[in-house]
C-alpha cells in the first residue's frame, strides 16, 4: 500500500524520537530519515522503524479540579417557550390579542425550566408580567365602555 507524505513525517518522528533517546547514532539516523522520505509504500517505513521499540502510552493520573476551570463551561439553552412569551407580551402592547398567548407561554416555560433547568426564567416572568397587564388593561378599559354605556342617558 502506498505511504503518503504524513505517513512519511510520522516515521521520521519515530526516528528524531529514537535518535533523542540515544537509539540510534548520528549517521543511523540521517540515512534513515533520507530512506523515509524516499519511501513509497508503507512496508518500506515499517522496516525503517522495526527495530525501535514502541513507547506504551502514558494514562494520566486524575487530579484534582484547578481551583478556576481554563475552559467556560457549556452554555446553557434558553428554553423557546420563554422567549415566545416574551415576544408575545411585547407585542401585547401594540395589538393585545398576544397578551393571552404571552401568559400561557410563560407558565409552560417556568414549569418546563423547572423540569429541565434551562435558563429563561427571567423571560418567562417578563412574558408573564406583560401579558396579565396588557390583559388587565384590556379588562379595565372593556369595564369602562360598559359602565359609560350603562350611564349614557337614553340608553
Amino acid at each position: 500500500m502506498l505511504a503518503g507524505d504524513a505517513d512519511r513525517e510520522r516515521a521520521v518522528g519515530v526516528l528524531k524520537d529514537a535518535f533523542a533517546e540515544g537509539r540510534l547514532t548520528q549517521g543511523e539516523y540521517e540515512d534513515r530519515v533520507g530512506l523515509a522520505y524516499r519511501a513509497r509504500t508503507y512496508a518500506e517505513l515499517d522496516a525503517l522503524t522495526a527495530d525501535i521499540p514502541v513507547p506504551e502510552p502514558v494514562v494520566p493520573l486524575p487530579t484534582a479540579p484547578p481551583a478556576r476551570w481554563a475552559y467556560a463551561p457549556p452554555a446553557r439553552r434558553t428554553n423557546s417557550y420563554a422567549i415566545a412569551s416574551l415576544v408575545c407580551g411585547v407585542g401585547g402592547l401594540a395589538v393585545g390579542v398576544t397578551a393571552v398567548p404571552a401568559i400561557v407561554l410563560g407558565h409552560m416555560a417556568r414549569r418546563r425550566i423547572r423540569e429541565t433547568g434551562e435558563d429563561g426564567d427571567g423571560l418567562a416572568v417578563a412574558g408573564l408580567v406583560l401579558g396579565y397587564t396588557v390583559t388587565a388593561l384590556i379588562a379595565a378599559v372593556i369595564a369602562l365602555i360598559v359602565v359609560a354605556v350603562a350611564v349614557t342617558p337614553g340608553s
